[in-house]
C-alpha cells in the first residue's frame, strides 16, 4: 500500500517537495540550553523538514514553562510526567498536580502523552521501590486519560516490560531511545510501542544496538533526538538540536540500507499513528 503524508504537513514542507517530512517524538526545548537561540533553531530545523516537536516533562517545577513555549509556536506538543531519574525532587503531591493538569488539558489537542516516565537501573542511587511505584501511578494516568505513555528505560527492560503487561496501557506509547535486544524489541512491539531511535545508533562503536537498529521492523520505528543530549557522532561534543534529526534519519537509513526518504516517511506515519494526528 501506498503510504500518503500530506495531511501530517505543515504548508511550507508541502511547498519543498523534495524535504524530508520528520517529526522530533522526544526533545527538551524548553531547558534552558536553548533559551539563546530557541525560535532561531526552530526556523532552521523546519526548514529542514522537522515539522513537528514533541516536548516532554521531567519534572514539576518544569511543566508550566514547557507549556508556555509549546502554546508559543506552532507544531509543538506537551507530555508531562515525572521522570525517574529526578526522583529525589518528585513529591507525592506532584502526583496529584499531575493528574490535574492532564485532566485541565484533557480537551486541548497540543497535550499529546504521559512522560517522561520509566525506570533507571542504570543509577544505582535511585531506590527502584519508589520507581516503579511512582511508573505504575503514572501508567494508571495515562490509561485514564487515554493517552500515550512516552518511557525512559535504561538498563530496566524486563522490569519494564513485566510492568506493561500487567497494566495493558490501550494507546501503548515510545520506548524512547530503545538500546535493548531484538526480543526485547518484539515485546514491546507486541504491546502496543513504538521505538524511538535518535543518536545513540549513529556511533560506529555502538555494535549491538547497530545490528538491532537493522532489523527492527519498519513499523516500529520512531525517531527522536532527545535535545539537547544524545549528540549523533556527526554533531559530536555539540549540543544535540531537533535540526540534527534529518541527518540522524539518513545515518539510520544508511544502517538499514534503505533510503532516507523512506525511513522519514515511515517514522512520521509510525509518530501520526500513535498520537491519532490525521496522516
Amino acid at each position: 500500500m501506498r503510504l500518503k503524508l500530506v495531511a501530517c504537513s505543515s504548508p511550507a514542507a508541502l511547498a519543498s517537495p523534495d524535504a524530508m517530512h520528520l517529526i522530533d517524538t522526544h526533545t527538551h526545548l524548553d531547558f534552558p540550553e536553548f533559551d539563546a537561540d530557541r525560535a532561531a533553531l526552530l526556523t532552521r530545523s523546519r526548514a529542514l523538514g522537522v515539522e513537528r516537536l514533541v516536548l516532554l516533562g521531567v519534572y514539576q517545577a518544569n511543566w508550566q514553562r514547557l507549556w508556555d513555549q509549546v502554546q508559543q509556536e506552532d507544531g509543538l506538543y506537551a507530555a508531562f510526567g515525572l521522570h525517574p531519574v529526578y526522583l529525589d525532587q518528585h513529591q507525592p503531591e506532584h502526583l496529584q498536580e499531575l493528574r490535574d493538569w492532564l485532566q485541565r488539558l484533557a480537551d486541548n489537542p497540543r497535550l499529546c502523552a504521559v512522560g517522561e516516565i520509566g525506570l533507571d537501573y542504570f543509577l544505582e542511587q535511585l531506590d527502584r521501590t519508589r520507581q516503579q511505584q511512582l511508573l505504575e501511578t503514572q501508567l494508571k494516568l495515562a490509561i485514564e486519560f487515554e493517552l500515550p505513555a512516552l518511557l525512559h528505560v535504561r538498563r530496566a527492560h524486563a522490569a519494564t516490560i513485566a510492568t506493561l503487561k500487567r497494566f495493558k496501557p490501550a494507546r501503548g506509547g515510545i520506548i524512547h531511545a530503545f538500546a535493548g535486544s531484538l526480543e526485547e524489541a518484539r515485546e514491546y512491539l507486541k504491546l502496543g510501542f513504538k521505538l524511538g531511535l535518535g543518536g545513540a545508533p549513529t556511533w560506529p562503536q555502538a555494535l549491538h544496538l547497530r545490528k538491532v537498529v537493522a532489523q527492527l521492523p519498519l513499523e516500529s520505528i520512531v525517531l527522536e533526538t532527545d535535545a539537547p543530549d544524545m549528540a549523533p557522532v556527526m554533531f559530536a561534543g555539540q549540543r544535540n538540536s531537533p535540526e540534527h534529526l534529518p541527518a540522524i534519519c539518513s545515518a539510520l537509513a544508511e544502517l538499514r540500507g534503505i533510503p532516507a526518504e523512506e525511513l522519514a516517511l515511515a517514522s512520521t506515519r509510525n509518530a501520526c499513528e500513535l498520537f491519532r494526528w490525521p496522516i
